[in-house]
């Protein structure tokens, strides 16, 4: 069974049962709430955003049923973009330079600290929603002034006031997608991402997979420890990266599915949702070994696979 919203149908096996939920409000929780005690297990597929997928975890934990994934704990730490920093300092795992700034902060000088071009985005996200790049002190005043975007959303509407400032770091942009028992963690593959600014807005356009670069075994190690950093993840986790000429530096952790499944099934040989489910009842595999080279959008659209 599968939940689906009113505004995206899906297309399925015949086996799978969609469930259309209500848009919002009560009848929204109350249907979620009956489809989670109608089942032994819930795999979520759910952003970062707005504690969304917390929130969800929280709710299938509370009837007791199995989360094939991350718990809610789990997924706070591994999702609080303003204490990863610090837990990625102390397992040795390299992060960009990062302040908290809000309303109150003399946030120019914390930019004048970190260095410019600065990298300004939400406490707590997904896909590079909010995402930012300023290059100078005006950049910055226009970002983290509370307005709206085209879209008309608040950019200054950050989760509790507050923004994170990064110094940029140039390099690939990869992700590592890997399976998680919740103690350790073995790698899948090390992805291209296809990201960048558009006029200062970050873009996430998809990715390919694996990525043939020279950082990549940097990339696997150093996403390995920062999974075990943060223990409590399990099944399917992805950590972005940027890779330098010289090493490998951790962004996020992303407690959860990623779009660069789409990939990996056309990818490995091996079913990929059968090796997440597995590592959530604790049995992990031999690590990843691609045998097609594929292309995907963020839409979750391939574009093309070659074989290796």
């Amino acid at each position: 069974m599968a939940t689906a919203d009113a505004r995206f149908p899906l297309q399925v096996p015949r086996s799978v049962r969609v469930v259309t939920l209500p848009l919002s409000g009560a009848a929204r929780a109350d249907r979620l709430d009956d489809l989670i005690a109608s089942v032994d297990g819930v795999w979520l597929v759910a952003p970062e955003t707005g504690r969304c997928l917390e929130r969800l975890a929280a709710r299938v934990e509370r009837q007791g049923r199995t989360l094939l994934g991350a718990g809610a704990a789990a997924i706070r730490r591994a999702s609080d973009k303003a204490a990863l920093p610090g837990l990625l300092e102390r397992h040795a795992v390299a992060h960009p330079r990062t302040r908290v700034v809000d309303s109150r902060s003399d946030w120019r000088a914390a930019a004048r600290d970190l260095g410019y071009p600065l990298v300004v985005k939400p406490a707590r996200g997904a896909g590079c929603r909010g995402v930012r790049l300023a290059r100078d002190e005006r950049e910055l005043s226009d970002v983290l002034r509370p307005t709206s975007d085209r879209d008309g959303e608040a950019r200054g509407a950050a989760e509790g006031g507050r923004w994170l400032l990064q110094r940029y770091v140039a390099g690939v942009a990869a992700s590592v997608s890997l399976v998680a028992d919740g103690r350790r963690a073995v790698v899948l593959a090390v992805n291209a991402q296809w990201v960048g600014p558009v006029k200062r807005a970050f873009s996430y356009r998809g990715g390919m997979t694996p990525l043939d670069h020279r950082q990549a075994h940097q990339a696997a190690d150093a996403a390995v420890r920062a999974v075990e950093a943060c223990p409590g993840l399990r099944g399917l986790v992805g950590v972005d990266l940027v890779l330098t000429p010289s090493r490998a530096i951790v962004i996020e952790i992303n407690p959860r599915l990623t779009t660069a499944y789409v990939g990996l099934r056309a990818s490995l040989d091996e079913n990929v949702a059968a090796l997440a489910l597995q590592a959530c009842a604790g049995v992990l595999p031999a690590a990843g070994r691609a045998r097609r080279v594929v292309s995907f959008t963020a839409a979750g659209r391939i574009v093309s696979v070659t074989s290796r």
